[in-house]
């Protein structure tokens, strides 16, 4: 693991974070109708918001370039009695794409857990890669019995307790800060402006995965509707397995294809 120093951001670190977190996130995005990734929005509007924790905001350091970042707010699990259960959620985690798989993004977390601890926190909760979360510790979230605002669980909704127990007891839904769900496309790209231009990134389309399947393998991947390889980036590699028709020969060629066009998936 290379050598970096974590330290709390400061006032004169926006930019470069923001900056940071764009070239992060530039090929990530698979919404529907999304032109333009909107994390580095995102971690504006997140330092304003009334939910944000500027003790666990911090920055990744290496040879006095910023790398890495992890910002985190306040949320809550809502029980069936109504009673509320304070938790963490963190997002955008940032590393710049040439230092990404040297463990930064993994330094950081634990950096943060041990932090948000120190502070009496209990636990975090998350949307994220389901392939790479686990390995510093985060299990589904319904495991637990907490579900999303709308009672579902996937593979990508997950918690970490930060210390044994610290969810024993508690169930109920997830809510987090409304800023998240209160960006527009329309505003991403006049905040973009601030920044050197960049061409636009058309994610690959799903199509170039389907046509190197077999038959049974095509079929469950149409039927799942997916229309990039970005969304496929975002399912487990267990999800996908349990599809019909998805098998070892199958998962060899979505790993292979997708490390082809530069996506980390599978266990």
């Amino acid at each position: 693991m290379v050598n970096i120093h974590i330290r709390r951001e400061q006032p004169a670190d926006y930019y470069a974070v923001e900056a940071l977190t764009r070239e992060t996130f530039w090929r990530g995005f698979w919404g529907k109708d999304q032109k333009i990734c909107d994390e580095h929005l995102l971690v504006r509007k997140l330092r304003s918001a009334t939910a944000f924790v500027p003790e666990l905001d911090l920055i990744a350091e290496l040879d006095g370039e910023i790398v890495g970042h992890i910002i985190y707010t306040k949320g809550k699990v809502v029980d069936d009695s109504g009673k509320e259960h304070e938790v963490l959620t963190f997002g955008p985690l940032s590393v710049l794409p040439k230092y990404q798989s040297l463990g930064i993004g993994s330094k950081l977390m634990k950096h943060s857990f041990e932090e948000a601890y120190r502070l009496g926190f209990r636990a975090v909760i998350i949307f994220g890669y389901p392939d790479y979360y686990p390995r510093v510790g985060f299990r589904p979230a319904g495991e637990f019995g907490i579900t999303t605002a709308e009672g579902n669980t996937s593979d990508a909704f997950m918690a970490l307790p930060l210390y044994p127990g610290a969810l024993d007891g508690i169930t109920g839904k997830f809510y987090g800060d409304s800023v998240y769900e209160q960006l527009t496309q329309e505003e991403a790209l006049e905040f973009d402006k601030r920044f050197p231009e960049k061409e636009a990134y058309t994610p690959v389309s799903i199509e170039v995965l389907l046509n190197q399947l077999a038959p049974d393998a095509r079929k469950a991947i149409e039927d799942l509707g997916y229309k990039t390889l970005t969304v496929v980036k975002a399912k487990s590699e267990r999800f996908l397995r349990a599809q019909p028709g998805i098998d070892d020969s199958a998962v060899e060629v979505i790993r292979a294809l997708m490390k082809e066009n530069g996506y980390a998936w599978g266990e």
